[in-house]
């Protein structure tokens, strides 16, 4: 979770495409989450709750908000999110 959150940070889109899904990654958008994650400014991340997600477990959850600065104005992005871990992995599924 943490990692995907720097990775919009830094831009690193290449990153968020590699840890979504397998089954959805043919339908990533390159361009739109680029172009979304540089008109932006990201100020902060709090992890409010965690479900499963440890070294034994295949799912997780993370209910978490994201600080962001776009066009002079604060925003967060709270989003609770399904991850699944696969050959040792942990890919972002889906907000639920």
């Amino acid at each position: 979770m943490r990692s995907r959150y720097t990775a919009y940070m830094r831009e690193n889109i290449a990153y968020l495409k590699e840890t979504l899904w397998p089954k959805y990654q043919a339908g990533f958008d390159f361009a739109a989450t680029a172009r979304w994650a540089s008109e932006n400014h990201w100020t902060g991340l709090s992890v409010l709750e965690t479900g499963k997600g440890s070294e034994t477990d295949r799912d997780g959850t993370v209910l978490f908000e994201a600080k962001f600065l776009s066009g002079g104005t604060l925003h967060t992005h709270r989003e609770n999110s399904r991850f699944r871990k696969k050959s040792g992995r942990w890919y972002y599924v889906e907000a639920i």
